[in-house]
This record gives structure tokens, sequence and C-alpha cells, in this order.
């Protein structure tokens, strides 16, 4: 008998158990293997019937599509915890953690996490649209188990809207408008929103950050929407034209408040008056005449308004800023509007005539003013002491009698005064004019009142008066 050493026996073990760890693992892989096959069998099958499958927004999510056969997963990320079957689909994983998207588009530069991502991405610049529906004809980008489909294929029941998707997550984010469910809140402002992009698009306007810069001009945007509604500014672009009389607009949303014109739709509704407005602007403004609020006021004398524009008006009899003048005369004016008016002078047209005696006025606000001479309509009171007014400016410069304000100011020796003509006919101490002469003695004056004073020692008025 043959007897073999410690060392052989080790050895022949060793080999032993090798030869059941390679049976073993050569099992395990055939058995993976063959459950994969069965997959992409299935799989084939499965696309061979349902090329196009529908998801239609439903109120039960649940579909007839029996539960997919769950395979064992071996590669874990060990980030999220997340597994694979395989190792080149965690390797592509990653890349959500690292940021890493290795495909860059040659034509606009975006750039992807996986190469098939790039060929779907570059059929927008090619055109190319590969798939068709054999039922109605539409062409798609992506084939997929999922794509977008003409007829529904899964049975739905109780549908909310019909509206269809291709793939189950964007049904999923859509069926949130319905529930009104908004997973995603700030944490600095608390507000909530459906999708987590929007979340992410919205921390912006906290961080100030605007990733999105036009090479033309260099102004910066936090959305690209709005960087390429910006470029139609250089591109001199207007996309959304008006069917009814053809003007054109950058925006959806203009062209959408223009088409209220035609329409006479005023869908902003005052809830004190009821009064309608075709802007919300408008609606904002129409309800400071309910509260009297005057949120804007002048640095200089103290005076509120309601608007920015008025507020912008009044400064300028500060500043002396005329920015409109005649070209006829050379007259300014601190208005666009009070210049229109006074042009009409120049040309004598009247367009606007009274019914009631035939008198003509440049411009419509003259008009409705003549016909309270008429009516005998004083709309506008003032709330101190009761006095009421045909004309709005009338009642502001009688508003200076209470408040002491003194607006039109002498740059010389900074003398102020409530009423400009009082200021121009100041002037003329400093400057030595007299435009009043005495037609009988060739005497003049600054003003108009001292030369009727001075005409009475002429025709002996005066003289009998004491």
């Amino acid at each position: 008998m043959r007897f073999q050493s410690p060392k052989c026996c080790c050895r022949v073990n060793e080999q032993s158990k090798r030869i059941k760890i390679f049976f073993a693992l050569d099992l395990m892989v055939l058995k993976v293997e063959s459950q994969e096959l069965n997959e992409k069998e299935e799989k084939g099958q499965y696309e061979k019937h349902h090329d196009f499958i529908t998801f239609s927004c439903s109120k039960s999510e649940k579909t007839s599509l029996g539960k997919r056969a769950k395979t064992r997963s071996y590669f874990t990320c060990s980030q999220c915890g997340k597994s694979f079957s395989q190792h080149r689909y965690l390797k592509v994983h990653l890349r959500i953690h690292t940021g890493e998207k290795p495909y860059t588009c040659t034509q606009c530069e975006k750039s992807f996490t996986q190469k098939g991502s790039l060929k779907i991405h570059m059929r927008i610049h090619t055109g190319e649209i590969p798939y068709t529906c054999q039922q109605c004809g539409k062409s798609f980008t992506q084939k997929g188990k999922k794509s977008l489909s003409c007829t529904q294929t899964e049975k739905t029941t109780r549908k909310r809207c019909g509206k269809s998707f291709n793939q189950h997550r964007n049904l999923k984010v859509h069926v949130r408008i319905h529930t009104g469910e908004k997973p995603y809140i700030c944490q600095h402002c608390g507000r909530s929103f459906t999708q987590k992009g929007s979340i992410k698009v919205h921390m912006r306007v906290h961080t100030g950050e605007c990733p999105f810069t036009c090479q033309q001009c260099g102004k910066s945007f936090s959305r690209n929407g709005n960087l390429k509604v910006h470029m139609r500014i250089h591109t001199r672009e207007s996309p959304f034209t008006c069917q009814q009389c053809g003007k054109c607009f950058t925006q959806k949303g203009s062209l959408k408040v223009h088409m209220r014109i035609h329409t006479g739709e005023t869908p902003f509704t005052c809830q004190q008056c009821g009064k309608s407005f075709k802007h919300k602007g408008a609606l904002n403004d129409h309800r400071k005449t309910h509260t009297r609020e005057k949120p804007f006021v002048c640095g200089q004398c103290g005076k509120t308004f309601k608007f920015t524009v008025a507020l912008n008006k009044h400064t300028r009899i500060h500043s002396r800023e005329n920015c409109f003048i005649c070209h006829q005369c050379g007259r300014s004016f601190t208005d666009k509007k009070h210049l229109k008016n006074h042009v009409q002078i120049h040309f004598g047209e009247k367009p606007f005539m009274c019914h009631e005696c035939g008198k003509n006025c440049e411009n419509k606000g003259n008009l409705e003013a003549h016909r309270r001479v008429h009516t005998g309509e004083k709309p506008f009171t003032c709330l101190q002491c009761g006095k009421c007014f045909t004309l709005k400016g009338n009642l502001n410069i009688h508003l200076r009698l209470h408040t002491g304000e003194k607006p039109f100011t002498c740059l010389q020796c900074g003398k102020s005064f409530a009423l400009k003509g009082n200021l121009e006919v100041h002037m003329r101490l400093h400057t030595g004019e007299r435009p009043y002469k005495c037609l009988q003695c060739e005497k003049s004056f600054t003003n108009n009142r001292d030369l009727k004073g001075h005409s009475q020692t002429h025709s002996g008025q005066k003289a009998t008066m004491f």
C-alpha cells in the first residue's frame, strides 16, 4: 500500500474544492444567463405585439399589465444603495452622482451620460423621425417600449382628462395636477412644486444665479426660455401673429392679451364695484381708487401719487425738465399728451364738436370739460372743505391752499409759488421784462393787473372812486 504525504492530501482537497466552486459559479452564471435570455425573449414577444404603448391619465394608475419578473441584483451603488444586474449598468448609474457626461453633441455642446441619449438627441438637429405608427402614420424620434401612440392599448378605469404620455413617470408627475400634490418644498420660502426641475429653477430666485447669458449683449437670465424670448430682440423675430389684424408679437402671452381687443374679453374684475379690465395691472391700479392708497412719494415736496407715471411727471416740475418741445413755436411740455394738444393750436384743428352749442375743441378731454358748462356738473370735490370743481386740475390747485404746497420755485431767489403763472410773473422782477404796455402813454408793467390799475388814471375812473 502506498501512503500519500499530508502535503499531497492537502493539494487534492484544494483541487476538489476549486472544482466545486467553479462548478457552482458555472451553474449560477448559467442560471442568470438563462433568466436574462427568457426576459429578452419575453421582451421581444411583447415588443412585437405592442410596439406603441400609451400611458393615459386616469384616476386609477393601475393597468392590466402583469408584474414583471424581478431579476436578482449583484452590483450595488455605494452612494444610494440601488442595485443592478450588470456592472456596466452600475457604471452608467454612477454618473448621476459624479455628474460625468462623457457624450457631447458637436452642434450645440449639450452633454449626456449615455451614448444612446446623445444618438436620440441628434435627431433634433438632423430632423430624423425613424419610427412610424402603422395605424395612424404618426412618426416618432424614439421607438422604446413606451412610445407615444395614437391609440390607447392599456385598460384604464375612471379617466380624469385622457391625456397621454410616452413614459409612466411623466404620467405620474401629470397626475399631481389633479391630486394637488406638491412634494418638492423650498426651504427658503416654503413654496412647493410638483416637479424637481421646477424647484431647481425656483432656487435661482434665492441664489441670484443666472446661468443663461446672451452672447450679443451680455444680459443674463435664470431660465433658458427667457433667454430665447430675449434673443428675438436681436433677431427681430416675432413668431406669434394675430390672425385678425396681422400684428406680430415676440411672446405667446402678449398675443393672448392682444386678442382681448378683438374679443372684448375683460377677465379681471374688481370685487368691490364689478368693473372689469383686460389687464391685471389695470385692475391693480383701479383698486387704489377704493383704498385711496398713494404709495409713491415725491422726495422734494412729499406729495403722494397712486402711480409711478404720475410721480415721474410731477418731479419734472421741480427739475424744470421739459422733454417734449413744439417744433413750431419752441414751447416745451412735461407731458407728451400736452404737447399733442398744443400742436393742434398751430394747425387750427378742432375735431371735437359740442352738440349743444356747436363749439369745437382741440381734444376729447376739453370737450368733456366744456359740456359741464351746459350740465352744471362738478364731479371733483375737495374732501376737506366740500368745494366742487368742473376740472380736476382746478381741484389740484385748490388743494394747495390746505396743504400749503408751493411746487414752483424761483431758481434765482428761492421763493416758491402755488401756481406756475405766479412764478412766471415773479421771474420778470429778475429779468426786467415788462410785456404789458399802456396804449396811451406807452408805460409798461410786469403784469396785467398793474396795467389795468394804471389805465384807470387816464380814464379818470380812479379819481371818481375816492
